[in-house]
C-alpha cells in the first residue's frame, strides 16, 4: 500500500466523525464523551427552561478551577476558550439546598452520590461549599451530578447563575 492511500485510510474516518460532529454541533445537538457528570451521548439543545441538564460557561471559582485542573477541554465553546461543563439541574429557584456531611439534600430528599471530597483524583484539594441550608435564588440552579460522585459541580461551587453563559439540553439519544 502506498503512503498515499494509507495516510487517507488513516485520517478519512477521523475527518468524517469531526464532519458529522460539527453538522450535529449547528443542528442543535451536542455529542457527550468528555463529561462523566452525564451519562455519554447526543444531547439536544432546548428553548431556556425546557431542559433538564445544563451546558455551562462557569464564572469565578469554578471557571479558575476547572480550567487549571483540566476538567474542561480547550474548545470554542466558551469565550475563555474552553468548553462548556454539561451538568444536570437538581435545583430550581423555590427549593431549599442542604450540605451535610451525608451529601446534598434538595427539599429534604438526599441525593445519590452528591457527597463532597475535600481531594479530587489527584489529590489536589478542592474548594467546599460550607455546611449548611441554602434558598435556591430565582436566576440561579444547582447543578449536581448523581451519576458520577466524582463530579466537579455545586457542591464544590455553589449555584449557578443562569445568567452565566447557560444552554439547556436534553437527552437525545444516550450510549
Amino acid at each position: 500500500m502506498n503512503a498515499k492511500r494509507f495516510v487517507f485510510i488513516s485520517v478519512a474516518p477521523a475527518i468524517a466523525a469531526f464532519s458529522i460532529v460539527l453538522v450535529l454541533g449547528f443542528a442543535g445537538i451536542r455529542l457527550n464523551i468528555a463529561s462523566s457528570s452525564l451519562a455519554p451521548g447526543f444531547y439536544r439543545i432546548v428553548q431556556p427552561g425546557n431542559g433538564s441538564d445544563l451546558l455551562i460557561c462557569p464564572t469565578g471559582i469554578a471557571e479558575k478551577v476547572s480550567i487549571e485542573r483540566e476538567y474542561r477541554v480547550k474548545s470554542f465553546g466558551c469565550g475563555d476558550g474552553y468548553a462548556p461543563l454539561l451538568k444536570p439541574i437538581a435545583a430550581r429557584a423555590g427549593d431549599t439546598v442542604t450540605v451535610s456531611e451525608a451529601g446534598v439534600a434538595v427539599n429534604g430528599k438526599l441525593l445519590p452520590n452528591s457527597k463532597q471530597y475535600p481531594r479530587d483524583g489527584i489529590g489536589r484539594p478542592m474548594p467546599l461549599i460550607p455546611l449548611g441550608t441554602y434558598a435556591v435564588l430565582p436566576g440561579t440552579v444547582w447543578v449536581i451530578s448523581s451519576y458520577n460522585r466524582f463530579s466537579f459541580d455545586s457542591r464544590y461551587f455553589g449555584a449557578i447563575h443562569l445568567d452565566e453563559r447557560v444552554q439547556y439540553a436534553k437527552p437525545f439519544w444516550l450510549f
